[in-house]
């Protein structure tokens, strides 16, 4: 039962999570931690931390991670073959559809419209992981790291994979 729920739990955000990675995460997050509870909001969020360090794709790579820590190499496969296989199976079917009506304005407007759905999600899992910060490190430890890290990323331009590793190192060093 628990490959099952494994696949539906990363087939749904890989299915509903157009425009890739960033888009399916709160719906990752909703499946493997509200759902079925396999996780905490704090032990989501340092998966994600730790996904975001490491190079490629960051679905796949935590629906490996999630699936190994909750069933093992088998479940990490399937995890991550749910993960990949909406977006093989409707980029194929999908795919030719939008290039037959590119240029059509109703397909040019739900694009458009994705777009703010997007950004509410993504804001309200921002959302979720600073209340859980603020709950486990204090407010000054949280403020400390988005202050640094958007002086980082906005005023310095240092490249965010830079800015998460920084953030890793000071949470081991002061936060453990």
């Amino acid at each position: 039962m628990i490959y099952v729920e494994l696949f539906i739990a990363f087939f749904i955000p890989g299915i509903i999570g157009y425009g890739g990675g960033p888009a399916s995460i709160p719906l990752i997050e909703y499946e493997v931690v509200h759902r079925f509870e396999w996780m905490t909001v704090e032990q989501f969020s340092e998966v994600l931390a730790l996904g975001n360090a490491l190079p490629g794709p960051i679905a796949t790579k935590m629906a490996g991670y999630i699936g190994y820590d909750v069933a093992g190499v088998i479940g990490a496969t399937i995890a991550v073959f749910a993960t990949v296989a909406p977006s093989l199976i409707l980029m194929i079917v999908l795919l030719g559809f939008l290039y037959k009506f590119k240029d059509s304005p109703k397909v040019k407007k739900m694009t458009a419209l994705i777009r703010p759905t997007i950004a509410v999600l993504l804001g309200v899992m921002a959302y979720r992981f600073f209340e859980s910060s603020y709950d486990h490190a204090g407010i000054g430890q949280t403020l400390f790291l988005v202050v640094m890290s958007f002086l980082l990323l906005h005023k310095w331009k240092v490249h965010p994979s830079l800015v998460i590793v920084g953030a890793i190192g000071y949470g081991i060093l002061f936060l453990s």
